[in-house]
């Protein structure tokens, strides 16, 4: 019987946290895209060069560290005067 409930109750989180994940990835995919568009030092070719944190954060992201990806776009982002937009929490 307990086998029987905590299958039960893994199948009811997996959703959520596979969600969370996905939800996590496409906040930090946002964030990535902003700092890439409106943040970083002006290029020979007059386009805006994003820094090496930068891009090592928008890396971390593509592969799937998110959480170190978006601590990292968050600060940058701050600190360069910008509000973050909003992250939805999961359900």
């Amino acid at each position: 019987m307990r086998c029987v409930l905590a299958c039960a109750l893994a199948l009811l989180l997996f959703p959520t946290s596979t969600w969370a994940q996905a939800n996590d990835t496409a906040y930090c995919v946002e964030l990535g895209e902003l700092v890439l568009r409106y943040v970083g030092s002006p290029g020979a070719d007059g386009e805006t060069r994003p820094s090496f944190a930068a891009i090592e954060a928008i890396e971390n992201c593509s592969k799937g560290n998110t959480a170190a990806g978006i601590k990292v776009l968050e600060q940058i982002l701050r600190s360069n005067g910008f509000t973050l937009p909003k992250r939805t929490a999961p359900a």
